[in-house]
């Protein structure tokens, strides 16, 4: 089972090398590592070759921030599944052998994800995504500790695009407007947004508990302070807040069906009101940018879900 790992990136802090060393310790290790590198810095990548010369990179003149990023390593590997990595995640050195049971589960899983952990290794960040009442991405067991509450494998909705494991086959049949994650998103409801597409063309997502990864929450857009706090709007500059709510929207657009609409539409508008309660009166800057149709330059230092 051919395994491609694709890791977008920024370069921020060290990431990076410590998600590159948990590939390279892996008891089933990928048969090519690519490298998205979006930190428009020659210095980085160097160093990155310099360090990992069997690593395979990609450095263009322009951010291409996380959605177009991903496409661009899919794009460029080879590999029956393919592994996408955000570069605040490090793996358990059994992940992708534990991983790949998933696939073997029937013909028709397009998707696998593992237990994510923080980085204490104790409290729990994702063991599955799924679609809320609300119609926003649910992470299973976030922010709760880890009393092994959720070791039974099962389906699941999706899978969290910070570490997901794609079947190709899924990937190839489910593009939308020529993308395999649609490059509109930028950031953020990237993944939810292939997740519902796939689960509409008849494929299915398992999650193996066996398989764990530890993730940095925000590491790469969010200030310090910030990082593995619950509510991330809090913690998100104006130009990612409004692409945060945009997004949103534009999911439902695509993916909602009109019963299901109907069927949501109470608690859609609630959490609307909520929403745009906190943007009138706390963020009131983040309202201008959806009567300008370009995005500010701010979120060129980020990607990241």
């Amino acid at each position: 089972m051919a395994v491609s790992a694709i890791i977008v990136t920024i370069g921020a802090k060290a990431y990076l090398k410590s998600c590159l060393d948990s590939l390279f310790a892996q008891s089933y290790i990928p048969f090519e590592i690519i490298v998205i590198d979006n930190s428009l810095k020659h210095d980085f990548i160097h160093e990155i070759n310099r360090l990992y010369p069997s690593v395979r990179t990609f450095a263009g003149s322009e951010n291409l921030f996380y959605a177009a990023g991903i496409n661009k390593g899919i794009e460029l590997s080879e590999g029956e599944f393919v592994l996408c990595l955000n570069d605040d995640i490090v793996l358990d050195k059994n992940f992708i052998q534990e991983a790949l049971k998933g696939f073997k589960v029937r013909k028709n899983i397009g998707m696998v994800s593992g237990k994510f952990l923080r980085r204490d290794r104790e409290t729990l960040d994702s063991t599955g995504l799924f679609l809320s009442i609300w119609r926003t991405a649910k992470e299973r067991g976030y922010g709760k500790p880890d009393l092994r509450q959720f070791e039974k494998n099962g389906l699941i909705f999706g899978v969290n695009g910070a570490a997901a494991f794609y079947r190709r086959q899924m990937l190839d049949e489910i593009k939308s407007r020529g993308d395999y994650f649609d490059s509109r998103f930028k950031m953020f409801y990237e993944d939810l947004d292939l997740c519902w597409r796939a689960n509409k063309s008849g494929w299915q997502s398992y999650y193996i508990s066996s398989a764990v990864v530890y993730h940095v929450r925000g590491g790469s857009f969010r200030p310090d302070f910030g990082i593995d706090k619950a509510i991330a709007r809090k913690y998100l500059n104006d130009q990612l807040l409004y692409g945060l709510i945009k997004n949103r929207y534009l999911t439902i657009l695509k993916n909602e069906t009109l019963f299901g609409f109907l069927l949501h539409s109470i608690p859609i508008l609630i959490y609307d009101l909520c929403a745009w309660f906190y943007v009138i009166f706390f963020r009131p800057k983040v309202i201008k940018l959806f009567f300008h149709r370009k995005e500010g330059k701010s979120l060129n230092n980020y990607h990241v879900n």
